[in-house]
């Protein structure tokens, strides 16, 4: 059959015309077990000249003889008609026995060979007919399998053993031209490929980009591309080895190519499997270590930035008008696969309606990119603006400059063409030095509000595993989930990675080495901004320091800050006396400590019900310096009332 009929299977014309070949060439059969009974065999029957050219397509994939296709079709049949059940019984001499046998078979078919009945035989090996239990080979009941019954006569039926593991991958139209691009270049190898096809693998953070490109390519073969995934290959060997056969004929039958989404929990199950196979296969995602050498590896990256703006447009086409400035701050800041896009724009259908407004799209991407991290880490929604920071104006301004670059970094790197000199060095990172309570959290709050982006806290010291190779597991687990949102990832108290690398005593230096070189390296080429803190940034060496784009010490704060801050803390709604601000902040403590002192005397004024007082900061201020184990000396708390 050609591309034509294989599009054709299931058409109610298509299957008249079939239909009235196959009744032509099961004549033909009947006329041949009538001669049987006369034993007119030099009188046999001619060849119908129109032939079934599903049959004919089936005999020639699975390489079956003139004597296995006429039995094939006297199998068929049994099942279409009830006068050749009859002439079966007559031959057999014996009215119980209206099925075909071997025995049958050799007797009154053309051109017989014995080699039909071995189990290597087409028939058996791809289980085109089934045998009944017998002691006796010849005697045993011939039976058409199934789904080659359904085949025969143009119904798309799944084999009922395939039917929950295998779907159909659908075509996405169109593809992004740079996966055009990879999609034309598989369909390259596999179109210049003498013998069995190679293994191909598709792997990247694109997820539903790596089934389009698939599906592309064994479109542009007229193969259909059949979906499974790894979990659901059995650990039993006998089934595995009955799944592969299964598999494998239903391609042969389909012009089909199996597509198996990887797993590696079970690449040990999917390794034995793929050596079984013949049919073309493309895995999706990180192929079995044991199967790799024979790989051809391609990378799926999601669509280019100026794909992104002209899938986000064409998308956005009949929604509402949205102008260029905002599609270019989305592309740049997330990272979005074309069936992203058009999702997110179906769900924006409802919300912008015909007042279109940037910021809504903005909010429906924000939240649809979370997915992946959640998870993974802890997202802070920031609150905190600009007036809740004190800082001296020198780290103010480097704040202003991380905020600036984010902000400006398309313009800068795609538009100007700096991405296009080097891809090293191109995340923005930031290190925020000082000690706890100093404002590092709160800073990077700040810079995620301002810029509109979710701020995600990683704890280091949940991520650093003491099994080799883990952490970068699971470090790369994590910035592949953020690509998409262009969250800002702040790694808190990195000490967990940090101190003097030059100093190698043993194999556990060494591997912490690699860890936050490994850190270093997904920070450099992650494309949103992260964030390290840390408490001791005299134990960094200058080869750390050079990597990060911003260093930001934050010192603790002197009166004059301090006073500063305790004007800022107290929101508004806040019931209080007069405050001595010149009094609080003769506290030796750090802006966290001076939230935490103001939140519990709110607390005591209260179950008071009465306005805060400097009662109540001071009772306060007694119990944030017990749990510092700090004494309170009395040129700090001396003359408050």
């Amino acid at each position: 059959m050609n591309a034509d009929d294989m599009n054709a299977l299931g058409n109610n014309q298509w299957i008249e015309t079939n239909r009235h070949a196959l009744n032509g060439e099961l004549a033909w059969l009947r006329q041949l077990l009538e001669n049987a009974l006369t034993h007119e065999t030099d009188n046999a029957p001619g060849k119908p000249a129109d032939t079934s050219r599903v049959l004919d397509f089936l005999c020639e994939q699975f390489q079956l003889s003139t004597f296995e296709r006429t039995l094939l079709l006297l199998c068929a049949g049994i099942e279409l008609e009830a006068h050749i059940a009859h002439l079966c019984a007559v031959n057999h001499d014996d009215t119980r026995v209206e099925h075909p046998t071997f025995g049958l078979a050799l007797a009154v078919l053309p051109e017989p060979h014995w080699s039909a009945c071995s189990p290597q035989s087409p028939l058996r090996y791809w289980q085109l007919i089934n045998i009944g239990d017998t002691s006796r080979l010849t005697t045993a009941r011939l039976s058409i399998d199934e789904r080659i019954l359904h085949y025969l006569l143009g119904v798309p039926a799944l084999d009922t053993r395939l039917a929950g593991l295998l779907r159909d991958l659908p075509h996405i139209q169109p593809l992004p031209p740079s996966q055009q691009r990879q999609a034309e270049h598989l369909h390259h190898v596999w179109s210049n490929t003498q013998g069995r096809f190679p293994l191909l693998c598709l792997h990247g953070q694109d997820h539903s980009g790596t089934r389009a490109v698939a599906a592309h390519a064994c479109g542009m073969l007229v193969l259909r591309p059949l979906l499974m995934r790894a979990n659901d290959i059995p650990p039993d060997a006998g089934e595995r080895a009955l799944l592969a056969r299964l598999l494998e004929r239903e391609c042969l039958l389909i012009r089909g190519a199996l597509i198996i989404e990887t797993d590696d929990s079970h690449e040990t199950h999917l390794a034995p499997l793929l050596d079984q196979l013949a049919c073309p296969v493309i895995l999706l995602g990180k192929p079995p270590a044991a199967v790799q050498h024979r790989c051809i590896l391609m990378e799926i990256r999601k669509p280019l930035s100026g794909e992104q703006h002209d899938l986000w447009r064409s998308a956005l086409t009949d929604i509402a008008p949205i102008d260029d400035a905002a599609l270019l701050s989305i592309t740049a800041h997330f990272d979005f696969s074309s069936e992203d896009i058009a999702a997110t724009a179906e769900e924006a259908r409802s919300e912008i309606k015909n007042n279109a407004s940037p910021q809504i799209l903005w909010q429906i991407c924000r939240a649809r990119a979370r997915g992946g991290l959640e998870s993974l880490a802890q997202r802070i929604t920031p609150h905190a603006t600009w007036s809740d920071l004190v800082l001296p104006a020198p780290q103010l301004a480097i704040l202003h400059d991380t905020v600036r670059q984010v902000r400006h970094r398309n313009t800068v790197y795609e538009q100007w063409g700096f991405a296009g000199k080097s891809e090293r060095g191109l995340g923005i990172s930031a290190l925020f030095a000082g000690e706890s309570g100093t404002g590092k959290t709160l800073a990077a709050e700040v810079l995620a509000g301002e810029l509109g982006l979710d701020l995600y806290r990683i704890d280091l010291s949940a991520v650093v595993s003491k099994y080799i190779g883990e952490t970068e597991k699971n470090l790369e687990q994590l910035f592949a989930a953020a690509e998409t949102s262009g969250a800002v990832l702040l790694f808190d108290e990195a000490d967990a990675l940090f101190g003097k690398r030059s100093e190698v005593k043993d194999s556990h230096d060494r591997y912490a080495n690699i860890e936050l070189a490994y850190l270093l390296q997904r920070m450099e080429s992650y494309r949103g901004l992260s964030i390290l803190t840390t408490n001791l940034k005299a134990s960094l060496d200058t080869a750390f320091l050079r990597r990060i784009r911003f260093v930001v010490q934050f010192p603790f704060p002197d009166v004059t800050q301090r006073t500063e801050i305790w004007r800022r803390i107290f929101p508004e709604a806040l019931p209080r006396d007069e405050l001595k601000l010149d009094q609080l902040a003769r506290l030796h403590v750090s802006g966290g400590n001076i939230r935490n002192i103001a939140m519990n005397a709110a607390f005591f004024a209260a179950e008071d019900g009465t306005p805060m007082s400097m009662i109540h900061l001071a009772r306060a201020a007694r119990t944030e310096y017990s749990k510092l184990e700090k004494p309170i000396n009395e040129a700090e708390m001396g003359g408050w009332r």
